[in-house]
């Protein structure tokens, strides 16, 4: 496994990359401590996501969309407020 710091990671992303494609694994490390890895994707992760999704489904968990696309025209509107995240928050605990 190769071990590379944050700023030699950011200055070097493209060559990272390659070698993760090629199959590397690659430890990122922040003041000599590891705090993320950057590895190859699994061979088989969409097709554990297609599986787990197939099993919801058959366990009554989930319930597939009727159709692809955006909901119905008949569902309700919801109107949002106008105005900053602060603004509304401030409006909501009646200051300003």
């Amino acid at each position: 496994m190769i071990s590379t710091g944050i700023r030699e990671l950011k200055n070097g992303l493209s060559r990272f990359v390659r070698q993760v494609e090629a199959g590397e694994r690659i430890a990122v490390t922040a003041h000599g401590r590891v705090i993320a890895e950057l590895v190859p994707p699994s061979r088989g992760s969409r097709a554990a996501v297609n599986r787990q999704y197939d099993v919801l489904v058959a366990a009554g968990i989930i319930t597939p969309a009727a159709e692809p696309g955006l909901p119905p025209g008949d569902w309700p509107r919801i109107d949002t407020p106008t105005g900053t995240v602060a603004q509304l928050i401030d409006a909501d605990r009646g200051e300003r």
